[in-house]
C-alpha cells in the first residue's frame, strides 16, 4: 500500500553540507497525499496524486519528493525509482502556475515566493540528472512543464499512444524552463528551437523519434513492466552503467512494436522545414523565413500564427536561452534558468498569459507588454540574463558538471551519432549502415526508421561513388529540391484522380 508522503527521518530535514542546500520540510498547509511512495522489493515508486488537477506540479509535492530521493539514493535497499502520475490522463501538466500568478500580484514578497518555488523545483529536478541510482519516468499522458522536467533528466523515459509532451511557456508570458536550456538545443538540428517557441505538442511516437522519450511502450503494459522491474536484484559491486543496461534490456522485453498508421511530423519533409525555418538566431529572421516559405506554405501559415501570438518578450527571451544553453553544463543551467526565472516573476507578461490562458473562461489572447517584437531591444533580453547584485547563485546537492546526457545511449541515435559513423565509413551502402545500428542498438524499435530518415536527408554519394554528408548549407538546396519534387508529385497525383474521377 502506498505510504504517506511524510518525511520521518529528521537527518534528512537538515543540510547535507556546509555547501549544499538545506532540504525542504514540510508545511502546515501542504496537502497530505499530493505525493504517494511505494516500496516494491527494490523498486521505489513516487506517485504524483493530484488527477483532478493532472497531477500539477506545486511546492507540498516538491518539499515530499527532493527528500525522499535523497533518503533513497543512500538505501542498500533501493535499487531505482519510478515516477507516475495518477490517473490516465497525466503525468505532470507541468507546475502550478496559476497559483504563482495569483502570489506575484501580491508584490515582491509574492514574487520572492514564486521564485523559491522554481529554486526548489530546479533542485529537485538537477538531483534527478545527477542520481546516482537508475530513474525511470513513465510519460503516460500529458507531459508539460514541470512534468517534463521529472521525466526529461531520466536514463529512462517512456512513452506511450496517450503521451502529450510540450513546453507551452511562451504561450503563458514565461519560458521553457526545468533544465530545458539544456535538453532542447542538444535536440537533433532545430526541433529544440521549433518545439520552445510554438510550444507544438508531440504524440509519444514523435517524442521517441525526436530523443525525447527512450521507449515506447503501450499504456497496457506498464504495470506488468513496473513488477518485473522491481524483481531486478544488483550486486552490492555493480556499477551504475551496468545496472542501466539491465533495465534497458528489461524495459525491451515489454514492447510491443510501434504504431504504423501515425503520421510522424518530425521525420521527413517537415523535419526539413523545421530545420531551414528554425535556424535563426533571431525571432525577426524565424519569422521571415516563414513568410518566404514556398514548399509548407500552409505549416507555415500556422506556424507564423502561432508565434504572432506568442509574448515578443519570452519570444526573445527563450531563444537567446537556447543559443546559450547549447554551451551550459547541466549544473549551470538550472543555475541560470533560477534566474531567468525570477526576472520573469516580476515581469507583467507572466500574470497576464496565465490569466488570459488559464484563468479567463473562455481563454482569451493576453495583452503582452511589449506587444511587438520591435519593442523587446537587446538590452531588455540581456537584463534576463544578469545576476542581481547581492544575489547568490542556487544551491545544489551536486556539483556535476556534464555537457551532454551521460545515458543518452538509451535513445534512438542521434543524428551526430549517424554522421559520425557516415564520415568514417563512406564506402558502405546506406542499407549497411541501417543494419549496423539496428545491431548496435540491439533491434530496437524505430532505430531502422530513424536512421533511413537521416540518411535520406542528410548524405547523397559523391563523383567516386562514396558517401557524402550533405553540410547545412548544402542540404538546404537538396531538401527545397526534394521537396519541390514531392510537391510536383503530389499536385500531379491530385490532378490524376480528379481527372479519373
Amino acid at each position: 500500500m502506498p505510504l504517506r508522503a511524510k518525511v520521518t527521518n529528521p537527518a534528512f530535514r537538515t543540510a547535507a553540507m556546509s555547501t549544499s542546500p538545506t532540504l525542504p520540510k514540510e508545511l502546515p498547509g501542504d496537502e497530505p497525499d499530493d505525493v504517494l511512495f511505494t516500496s516494491i522489493y527494490g523498486l521505489r515508486s513516487v506517485e504524483l496524486n493530484r488527477p483532478k488537477k493532472l497531477n500539477s506540479l506545486n511546492g507540498s509535492m516538491a518539499r515530499k519528493i527532493l527528500p525522499r530521493l535523497k533518503e533513497w539514493e543512500k538505501s542498500h535497499l533501493a535499487n531505482m525509482v519510478l515516477i507516475s502520475g495518477a490517473g490516465s490522463k497525466a503525468l505532470c501538466a507541468g507546475g502550478d502556475v496559476a497559483a504563482l500568478a495569483l502570489q506575484n500580484e501580491k508584490g515582491e514578497a509574492g514574487q520572492k515566493a514564486s521564485s523559491e518555488f522554481f529554486g526548489l523545483e530546479y533542485t529537485l529536478d538537477h538531483t534527478i540528472a545527477t542520481y546516482t541510482k537508475p530513474v525511470i519516468s513513465f510519460m503516460d499522458g500529458i507531459t508539460m512543464g514541470g512534468g517534463v522536467g521529472l521525466s526529461m533528466h531520466a536514463p529512462f523515459r517512456i512513452a506511450t499512444e496517450r503521451t502529450v509532451f510540450a513546453m507551452p511557456e511562451t504561450t503563458i508570458g514565461f519560458f521553457p524552463d526545468v533544465g530545458a536550456s539544456f535538453f532542447l538545443p542538444r535536440l537533433d538540428g532545430e526541433l529544440g528551437t521549433y518545439l520552445a517557441l510554438t510550444s507544438e505538442r508531440l504524440n509519444g511516437i514523435e517524442a521517441l523519434y525526436t530523443g525525447i522519450a527512450t521507449h515506447y511502450l503501450h499504456s497496457s503494459v506498464l504495470s506488468s513492466a513496473t513488477q518485473r522491474l522491481s524483481e531486478l536484484v544488483f550486486p552490492d559491486h555493480m556499477e551504475l552503467p551496468e545496472r542501466l543496461n539491465i533495465v534497458n534490456k528489461t524495459l525491451a522485453e515489454f514492447s510491443v512494436g510501434l504504431p504504423q498508421e501515425e503520421s510522424v511530423r518530425v521525420l521527413g519533409d517537415s523535419r526539413r522545414a523545421i530545420d531551414r525555418n528554425f535556424k535563426f538566431n533571431t525571432v525577426e529572421e524565424i519569422l521571415q523565413s516563414l513568410e518566404n516559405e514556398s514548399t509548407n506554405v500552409q505549416w507555415a501559415q500556422k506556424m507564423l500564427e502561432t508565434l504572432k501570438a506568442r509574448s515578443p518578450t519570452s519570444l526573445k527571451v527563450t531563444l537567446r536561452q537556447l543559443r546559450l544553453g547549447s554551451k551550459w553544463n547541466i549544473s549551470e543551467t538550472f543555475q541560470r534558468e533560477h534566474e531567468i526565472a525570477a526576472n520573469f516573476m516580476r515581469h507583467p507578461d507572466f500574470v497576464e498569459g496565465v490569466k488570459a490562458r488559464l484563468v479567463s473562461k473562455p481563454a482569451r489572447q493576453a495583452s503582452w507588454q511589449p506587444a511587438s517584437l520591435s519593442e523587446v531591444s537587446h538590452e531588455t533580453v540581456d537584463t534576463f540574463f544578469k545576476i542581481p547584485e547581492g544575489q547568490n547563485r542556487l544551491e545544489l546537492f551536486s556539483d556535476v558538471k556534464y555537457f551532454k546526457y551521460p545515458h543518452q545511449r538509451f535513445a534512438l541515435p542521434t543524428e551526430g551519432e549517424i554522421e559520425q559513423y557516415v564520415r568514417e565509413n563512406r564506402k558502405e551502402s546506406k542499407q549497411a549502415i541501417t543494419q549496423t545500428f539496428v545491431e548496435r542498438w540491439g533491434h530496437k524499435e524505430g532505430v531502422a526508421v530513424k536512421v533511413q530518415d537521416v540518411l535520406a536527408r542528410r548524405v547523397q554519394k559523391d563523383a567516386k561513388g562514396l558517401l557524402e554528408w550533405i553540410s547545412e548549407k548544402k542540404a538546404k538546396a537538396v531538401n527545397v529540391e526534394a521537396d519541390v519534387e514531392t510537391k510536383t508529385k503530389a499536385e500531379s497525383e491530385d490532378k490524376s484522380k480528379s481527372e479519373s474521377s
